[in-house]
């Protein structure tokens, strides 16, 4: 009969606790980014600022335009081109397709030297590559124009990763060559395989050379991820995807090597070496609603300490996807334009849109 004197403190603690629990249990849920311009330039007619320093400024290109911005907001650089051109934080280079000698340039716009190989350059930072026409053969230069070594071969190249040691080249046939960028000799050479069809239509390798992250093939299309050892490629992580991809996408290395972001159709796939942990977000339909599926291309992809942030297209819409450390996708925004891009600076952001370029600041509302 005793015990009966204690249900009510066992109903009224078992309240207590289970109150307790729901209030410290729920969290309010995340809200999206929201982001405001802390300035904006046009690049149209601009006033050109000399600079000194020049870790204070990134490139852009912008239809048929491209220079340099500081972190202050001034143009360093501005030069419009015709036909094409290849930039980076280094150098740059207007060409055209006629076969003439590209000439290529320091981001001061002092003359750096001619190009030695015929074809259309592609500056990786400081390293310089010429791909030849036909699209199966490359060469790397130094910082005068002249060839290194080459690389030349009879199938398409389809997907390319240059790192300070390393430089990652897929081809139709399924091949990944892994060359050492101090003699051009060929590293490694092994094909991911497992779908019927191999075609290599993304590729990264991380700065060690130890990991190699690719999309590769069709009819069982799949991300795959090796690793080095014994100067043997040994795949780690396979995952078959979802869709089946018919376009080169982006594959790339972010967090100091620890994570893999690729873009396969609608989705956003990132791989945490470190958790061994593979997540997926359909960035066409974040919020589950019903809506007609269509194929965003990943275009880029930045970093700052804390996020990271994707650049995606669909015909005339940009999107920018946001992704904490977590590897959560927390927020997006899109806008229209012609031309567009995305850079980090000094763990500032920026956006390039059509004639303007605007620092931004990203907080949650």
């Amino acid at each position: 009969m005793k015990s009966k004197k204690y249900i009510p403190l066992v109903i009224i603690l078992t309240f207590i606790f289970i109150l307790i629990y729901v209030i410290l249990a729920v969290k309010p849920l995340g809200k999206d980014y929201k982001y405001n311009p802390e300035w904006k330039i046009n690049i149209n007619n601009p006033t050109i600022k000399n600079i000194v320093n020049t870790e204070n400024q990134a490139y852009f290109k912008l239809g048929q335009a491209m220079g340099y911005f500081t972190d202050d907001g001034d143009i360093s650089y501005f030069k419009s081109f015709p036909s094409k051109a290849a930039i980076s934080d280094y150098y740059f280079a207007p060409y055209s397709t006629d076969g003439k000698p590209i000439t290529f340039y320091d981001n001061f716009g002092n003359e750096k030297g001619i190009l030695e190989a015929p074809g259309f350059p592609r500056f990786y930072e400081d390293r310089i590559y010429v791909f030849e026409p036909g699209g199966n053969s490359f060469v790397m230069a130094d910082n005068t124009g002249k060839t290194l070594w080459s690389v030349e071969n009879t199938i398409p190249i389809t997907a390319f990763s240059s790192k300070k040691k390393y430089t990652a080249v897929g081809y139709a046939n399924g091949i990944i060559n892994v060359i050492n960028n101090s003699n051009g000799q060929i590293d490694l050479s092994y094909a991911p395989g497992g779908s019927d069809y191999p075609v290599i239509l993304g590729l990264d390798i991380s700065e060690d050379g130890q990991y190699i992250a690719s999309i590769s093939g069709h009819n069982r299309q799949r991300f795959v991820l090796s690793k080095r050892e014994n100067n043997q490629p040994k795949i780690i992580y396979h995952d078959f995807l979802s869709s089946e991809l018919y376009r080169p996408t982006i594959v790339q290395f972010c967090k100091n090597d620890t994570k893999i972001i690729y873009n396969y159709e609608a989705h956003l796939g990132i791989y945490d070496i470190n958790t061994k942990e593979n997540r997926n977000f359909n960035i066409c339909n974040p919020t589950n609603k019903p809506l007609k599926p269509f194929d965003v291309k990943v275009l880029s992809i930045e970093e700052t300490d804390n996020l990271i942030l994707a650049l995606g297209k669909n015909e005339q819409e940009y999107t920018v996807f946001i992704l904490e450390n977590t590897d959560t996708l927390i927020g997006q925004f899109t806008f229209e334009a012609e031309t567009a891009f995305i850079r980090t600076l000094n763990n500032d952001f920026y956006i390039g849109k059509d004639s303007s370029i605007s620092k931004i600041s990203l907080h949650r509302e």
